[in-house]
């Protein structure tokens, strides 16, 4: 799966994930979140062993839309996400729990 290395300001809605076919992977963050930019090589490394998909990382923050209809509320958070269902979401994920959202992923 393809590392995207910035999160982009909102440009989905719900309904359109929901609506989405196939492996996608929502991450929640901001670009100046520190525990976002420590988990990020881990990421990187998690998502190059997933099958082919999408990796949309979303900036996140008080008011936005996307992040409360997934009810995050700590950063990063990852959804892995397959034909618009949620499989699996990892918080502040460490390497085990990074391993363990590439084994829901298949």
């Amino acid at each position: 799966m393809q590392y995207q290395e910035i999160y982009e300001p909102e440009t989905l809605s719900r309904a359109e994930l929901d609506a989405s076919k196939g492996l996608v992977v929502v991450e929640f963050g901001t670009n100046w979140c520190g525990h976002c930019r420590a988990a990020q090589a881990g990421i990187a490394q998690a998502l190059s062993g997933m099958p082919d998909g999408q990796h949309i990382k979303v900036e996140d923050g008080p008011g936005r839309r996307l992040g409360r209809s997934f009810r995050v509320k700590l950063w990063p958070t990852l959804i892995i996400m397959k034909d618009g269902q949620e499989l699996a979401r990892g918080v502040r994920p460490d390497d085990e729990v990074l391993q363990a959202l590439v084994a829901a992923a298949g």
